[in-house]
């Protein structure tokens, strides 16, 4: 299994896909990469609400240089979703958790032209689950 991506990397991999249907393919991809959920973490409480398909973000905090630090699995029963929630994973996990309160996601998407041919029902589950890290964030300020 290969290791997921950066988010600089898939930026960039972005960056020089013009076609929609090739950027989808890679979302996939970047999906397919990501190692699965265990069951356990499969629970009410990691499921992200907002979503039409089942989605799941799991959230272990750490201390690391006197800063509280998030690190994040996910998983989605929709491919799509799975590879937004490998996207949202490379831009939030391990990183302080004023960072990811301070990192507009959806800002940042649509920089990046990943929102515009997304339903309107996924686009907000994309929020959903950006809403729902960044609010962990500023908790662990």
């Amino acid at each position: 299994m290969t290791e997921p991506a950066t988010f600089q990397d898939i930026a960039d991999n972005l960056s020089f896909l013009d076609d929609w249907e090739d950027r989808y393919r890679y979302v996939i991809e970047l999906g397919q990469a990501l190692p699965k959920l265990d069951e356990a973490e499969k629970s009410e409480a990691n499921r992200v609400r907002g979503c039409v398909s089942q989605a799941w973000l799991s959230a272990e905090a750490s201390r690391r240089d006197g800063l509280t630090i998030l690190t994040y699995r996910g998983e989605s029963d929709a491919m799509i979703v799975q590879g937004l929630v490998a996207i949202l994973l490379a831009l939030y996990s391990g990183r302080p958790a004023h960072e990811i309160a301070d990192t507009d996601a959806i800002a940042i998407f649509d920089e990046l032209g990943l929102r515009e041919h997304l339903t309107a029902q996924r686009s907000n589950g994309l929020v959903a689950m950006v809403n729902r890290m960044r609010s962990e964030g500023e908790a662990l300020r």
